[in-house]
């Protein structure tokens, strides 16, 4: 085999976490010189009395470690206390055209914004501008709009406080557009929960991992995404409990972990085996899986029965509380093990195997990421993790449930206080009642609907809280264009990004406080409340100086817009809010009173309190009063880019995160655990791929759409990389590839773009080998 030169792997074998997990800590607070700005706030970070990490949603015990924080928290705050600036004096120096070739990384690791922006078209520039200006300008820009063609998005990063004051200002001017970066991972457990079981959310918690007695992953690489779950896994796998994990590719994180914490497993070549069974299922091949679990059990039943030893399935619970349990079962027989093998690419052998620990657990939690969440059928993956747990009753009792594990640091949070474009899922009569508005009775639109509305024109003026949503949404070499369409564009934001450099008619830049910053108003230092993936609230206030004095507060900025925008009439008391959350969370425990009542005194408790989850004490909040097992229409879980007749010179490819990057913000060019070091641009494929498709590792390669020819979806160019993956399967990066996920190719119901599955082909690159 042709090896190509300068190739930029190496097969990473040692353990998630341990000295390299501490090296690469040191490393970024180095390169943002905050050696010693930053080890102050890590000590705080994730703590009672200090702040909420800015990455992951993971939970947050109530007895946390001494260093509550992983390497991915690390560098975020890192990144977020960096001495480096990006001032008026930068913007002088460059234009936005120029700025464009810049890549993500090094926009970002400029720095902190200081200063407030307006684009100035002559020069092709940032200029600086007062908020007063800034608030009067957008102001009457959105006051001279139709309401329905405004999206106000939120990333998910912003407190409950300033989520609640942000969902009301849209309504209040008469907008329900309120799409969010749940649109884009996590609302397929949104939709898919509901119907099942009565909530939008998990029923775990981490008191249950102490009761657990058996754990399965599917489509979530805890190593990258939230590595202070392996806490609670190697506490699991101390207690011998099995972890049964389902992924196309082999993660570190969920293979072996050294804690960096504990001075005997760093100074030791001990590692914690974290996976009992590792099953590298095919991309698209979970609901096959998921299935061929479920047929197993059904025969193990059906041989219980025969021999007269206890049942497999806990028919008491599901007479007691489910429906459908007859029609899912016949779907079950209904498959051959011919087609789960085929459509899940495991054997029958290791489907098996899986049900038989199923079989022997008592109390077992699934834990899933967006691997289930971003299918086309991404609610049926949900709901048929549902199905499983439902046979055997794990769902309502200590140990047992179901855990998707969210993103964004408060995306599930921003949700329970009413970022959504549903009215429906709204107290809209409790928002009138106390705030003297009528909320708009239209469906709003999601993210894909926005995106749709701004490549038709529908779409005239984009508000971001956070976020890079040009380089998070799919397609985004048709949306580019489009977006310069825009007639106002206004982002709230910490950071330079790509979003920010293509410019409406009317553009400005708000920097805002970064959430490890004190948020002093009126001379006293506030305190912000957030929802972690658990549905637990806490209380929490920053620890560093802020960047510079022109930086604001989020929930200062959205008041600062609401009081330029809204006519009178309205009960909100918008400064009052703005200077005091105290205020705030008394609003949010009268829209919000189950969840939120008492909040100022319960958010300080340790720990912080559980939002109440019905399903968690078996009661099902469905239509029927109980838990619905939902049959699945097809085992393809992307059956809208099925191609007409079977290539076999096209690739399912999954997009993935690097370890070194958390979302759409990239902290530098090392996949430790994936062992790539210096770029991202490589795509991961089975051996024999590369050899029958007539390739060579390390040879650079285009990956193109291979479906609607029409429109030129391509990425590149990319080395190829030989890695343990199934065949047929690829891998790459995100948001690198996402121009080639088309915009309807997208989850039923819940509208997640489906990235975990888009078929490609490839062709050599014209550029040099090397």
């Amino acid at each position: 085999m042709l090896i190509y030169p300068k190739s930029h792997y190496q097969p990473y074998t040692h353990a998630s976490g341990g000295w390299g997990s501490a090296k690469s800590v040191m490393n970024i607070l180095w390169r943002e010189q905050v050696v010693t700005k930053a080890p102050g706030a890590l000590f705080k970070q994730n703590k009672p009395d200090g702040f909420a990490c800015v990455s992951c949603a993971w939970a947050k015990p109530r007895r946390p470690h001494l260093l509550e924080f992983c390497e991915n928290g690390a560098k975020a705050t890192a990144w977020e206390l960096t001495s480096r600036k990006t001032d008026p004096g930068f913007f002088s120096a460059h234009t936005l055209s120029e700025l464009r070739q810049w890549s993500d990384y090094a926009l970002e690791q400029h720095g902190r914004l200081t200063h407030p922006l307006r684009y100035d078209p002559q020069s092709d520039r940032y200029q600086p501008t007062s908020w007063e200006e800034a608030y009067r300008d957008i102001g009457a820009q959105l006051k001279a709009m139709d309401p329905a063609s405004v999206v106000f998005y939120a990333s998910g990063r912003a407190s409950l406080e300033t989520s609640f004051m942000y969902q009301l200002f849209a309504r209040a001017y008469g907008s329900n557009n309120l799409p969010d970066s749940s649109n884009m991972c996590h609302e397929s457990t949104s939709v898919g929960l509901q119907e099942s079981i009565g909530v939008p959310v998990g029923t775990v918690t981490l008191a249950d991992f102490e009761h657990t007695d058996g754990v399965f992953f599917f489509g979530q690489n805890v190593g990258s995404n939230s590595p202070r779950m392996l806490h609670q896994l190697q506490d699991v796998r101390r207690r011998d409990v099995p972890i049964i994990t389902f992924n196309p590719l082999r993660e570190r994180g969920l293979e072996r972990f050294v804690n960096p914490q504990s001075p005997s497993e760093m100074l030791t070549p001990d590692s914690t085996l974290i996976s009992t069974q590792y099953h590298q299922v095919a991309i698209g091949g979970d609901t096959a899986a998921i299935t061929g679990i479920a047929k197993a059990l059904l025969e193990m039943d059906d041989r219980a029965t025969e021999q007269g030893t206890p049942a497999v399935l806990d028919y008491d619970f599901i007479a007691s509380h489910t429906e459908g349990f007859e029609g899912f079962t016949t779907f079950v027989r209904r498959c051959s093990w011919a087609q789960l093998e085929h459509k899940s690419g495991l054997t029958r052998g290791a489907l098996e195997a899986a049900a038989t620990v199923y079989a022997r657990c008592q109390r077992v939690m699934f834990v899933y990421g967006m691997g289930l969440t971003q299918h086309r059928h991404g609610v049926t993956n949900v709901q048929m993790l549902v199905n499983l747990l439902l046979l055997r009753g794990n769902i309502g009792k200590l140990g047992a449930g179901i855990c998707p594990v969210r993103g964004h640091s408060n995306v599930q949070g921003q949700r329970t206080v009413g970022i959504t474009e549903d009215p429906k899922k709204v107290p809209v009569g409790l928002i009138e009642q106390h705030f003297g508005f009528k909320v708009p009775q239209q469906m709003g639109l999601c993210t894909v609907d926005a995106c749709e509305g701004i490549l038709e024109g529908r779409v005239r003026g984009f508000i971001g809280l956070g976020g890079n949503f040009l380089r998070a949404i799919p397609d985004t070499s048709r949306m580019e264009p489009a977006w310069q369409q825009l007639h106002l564009n206004v982002q709230v934001a910490t950071k330079l990004n790509r979003t920010h450099l293509l410019p409406a008619a009317n553009m400005w830049l708000l920097p805002c406080l970064g959430r490890i910053e004190i948020d002093r108003q009126n001379g006293v230092a506030q305190t912000y409340t957030t929802e972690d993936s658990t549905g637990c609230i806490h209380g929490w206030r920053g620890s560093a100086e802020p960047v510079g004095p022109h930086v604001r507060a989020e929930a200062s900025i959205v008041a600062g817009l609401a009081m330029a925008t809204l006519p009178p009439g309205n009960t909100i008391d918008w400064q009052a809010w703005s200077t005091d959350y105290a205020k705030v969370r008394a609003a949010i425990g009268r829209v919000y009173p189950q969840i939120f009542h008492d909040m100022e005194t319960r958010m300080a408790e340790p720990g912080g309190f559980h939002r109440p989850i019905a399903a968690a004490e078996r009661q099902w909040l469905t239509p029927t009063g109980k838990a619905q097992f939902i049959t699945p229409v097809t085992l393809a879980e992307d059956d809208d880019v099925n191609l007409a007749q079977p290539a076999r010179d096209v690739l399912q490819l999954m997009t993935l995160r690097s370890n070194d990057q958390f979302n759409t913000t990239i902290y530098g060019y090392e996949d430790r655990f994936r062992g790539v070091s210096g770029t991202r641009e490589v795509i991961f494929m089975h051996c024999n791929d590369i050899v029958r498709l007539g390739f060579a590792v390390g040879q650079r390669v285009m990956l193109t759409t291979a479906i609607e020819p029409e429109v030129k979806r391509q990425v590149g160019p990319f080395e190829i990389i030989a890695y343990d993956i199934p065949e047929g399967c690829a891998a790459a990066y995100y948001p690198e590839c996402n121009p080639l996920v088309p915009l309807w190719h997208h989850a039923e119901r819940s509208k997640v773009p489906a990235a975990k599955s888009v078929p490609v082909r490839l062709s050599a690159s014209p550029l040099p080998r090397g």
